[in-house]
């Protein structure tokens, strides 16, 4: 992916082509090389700006910041928490969908890394959907009423309290480790601080070699990256002197017009407004 600027030459080994003969012309229309080789251009989609953007750290792949953006339940005029930010690729994402309504709040410790991802969010034209806050969420987040929270951070488990006091009632937590011992500490505190819905999966993607007579997997693939573990905020008991009995959860949509709950069956309530 390069910019476009006038009087630069972009060199390959398959020829250079001339930047100025580039500029004005329409997306998709093809250009020839010093060699003759076809080049195409094409215009950067978000996949492509998170692919591409400058790292200094690991990225979120577009396989996982999809899953995490759907259970995330986040759209235009979304508040959304994120920590830590690291290069911005996952914060681009998040802010594309919230759009211009909408705002992500997010926090990294490291000045390095914030700078770095200023840059890659301004490359996407996001940069104006995104307030980029410095502080150790461990101790707290200052953001509340939120529709959704993402955690892409060492210690998850230690910020979800402080995300469930940040998060609307309803509101979704989504985290992802590396690790499964990340996992299990994190949804041990997912279950302590009143989350319900818990539930972890792996995403594991693999492109096809599709030729007639020779269709097949490619042999290299993008195999583990991280687990995902998502979660819904609910309202917390008053808590008691009596035994603790199991939480029923329900879905539940405003134009039902009854509902069959089964024995620990899990509800969720849509407002038909």
């Amino acid at each position: 992916m390069i910019k476009m600027q006038a009087g630069q030459t972009f060199h390959t080994h398959k020829g250079y082509l001339k930047l100025d003969e580039i500029i004005g012309k329409e997306f998709g229309e093809p250009i020839k090389s010093s060699l003759g080789v076809t080049f195409t251009t094409l215009k950067p989609t978000l996949t492509d700006y998170m692919m591409k953007s400058g790292r200094n750290t690991q990225i979120v792949y577009p396989k996982d910041a999809a899953l995490i953006v759907m259970f995330s339940g986040i759209g235009p005029g979304s508040r959304v928490f994120e920590s830590g930010t690291g290069t911005g690729a996952l914060t681009s994402a998040l802010a594309h969908y919230v759009g211009p309504t909408g705002k992500v709040y997010t926090y990294e410790l490291r000045p390095e890394f914030q700078k770095n991802a200023a840059k890659n969010l301004q490359r996407s034209k996001l940069i104006d959907n995104v307030e980029m806050k410095s502080g150790d969420v461990t101790m707290g987040i200052a953001e509340r009423d939120l529709d959704a929270a993402v955690l892409d951070l060492a210690v998850p488990w230690l910020v979800v309290p402080h995300v469930y006091e940040a998060l609307k009632p309803s509101g979704v937590v989504v985290s992802f480790s590396p690790t499964i011992d990340q996992v299990v500490r994190t949804t041990e505190a997912l279950r302590d601080s009143g989350f319900v819905f818990i539930e972890t999966i792996e995403c594991l993607m693999r492109t096809m070699q599709v030729e007639r007579g020779k269709t097949r997997p490619n042999t290299m693939m993008t195999g583990h990256t991280g687990y995902i573990t998502h979660a819904r905020k609910i309202i917390k008991l008053a808590q008691t002197d009596g035994p603790i009995v199991e939480q029923e959860s329900v879905i539940a949509d405003a134009d039902f017009d009854s509902l069959d709950l089964e024995e620990n069956s899990e509800v969720m309530a849509e407002d038909s407004a």
